[in-house]
């Protein structure tokens, strides 16, 4: 095969890039229950408590063309009404942990911060009471649920695309379910 002489050609800017440009652009703006009245523009919502991968999920998802936003669950703290109202074209996808990885996963992102106060953040008793909270919520609403605790980003993002893929009634295209995923 001859080489052409097309700076750039590799990177042609296609539909594709920009519908990904925007799934992008849309996912930032909708990180972690921002936005919430435009929930319904999204292709994807995922829901959890705290430090169950949904920004890093949500954001590999968008790289994959996906506008995907993310909301999270604090038992106190009411959810967005459009949560609820929400169509069948918007999937909507509970992510799970076990809550001895989740105090785990807390506590690591307390010391990165630098936190040294007391916080029930970290207590297994409330992060217990989060989870079982959150895993209600998913079996009420009927949301498919993924259980994040020994999954990479990938294969937590794999595992949605397959779900997302099942709902449209299409299959996971083969580049959706390689990437090490």
């Amino acid at each position: 095969r001859k080489a052409r002489a097309q700076p750039g050609r590799q990177h042609a800017m296609d539909a594709a890039y920009f519908n990904r440009i925007d799934a992008i652009h849309f996912t930032l703006a909708h990180d972690d229950g921002q936005l919430s009245e435009e929930l319904d523009r999204a292709d994807i919502v995922l829901v959890g408590v705290s430090r169950t991968s949904k920004t890093p999920t949500s954001m590999y998802l968008a790289n994959r063309g996906y506008k995907t936003a993310n909301v999270p669950i604090v038992p106190e703290v009411p959810l967005p009404d459009m949560l609820f109202r929400l169509g069948e074209g918007v999937l909507i996808v509970g992510l799970t942990t076990s809550p001895d990885r989740l105090v785990q996963v807390r506590a690591s992102r307390l010391k990165s911060l630098k936190e040294r106060r007391s916080t029930d953040y970290v207590d297994i008793d409330r992060i217990r009471t989060e989870v079982n909270f959150a895993r209600r919520l998913f079996n009420e609403q009927g949301w498919p649920v993924i259980d994040v605790t020994r999954r990479s980003i990938e294969e937590t993002a794999a595992a949605v695309i397959n779900l997302f893929q099942q709902r449209i009634g299409g299959e996971a295209s083969l580049e959706d379910a390689s990437d090490g995923a």
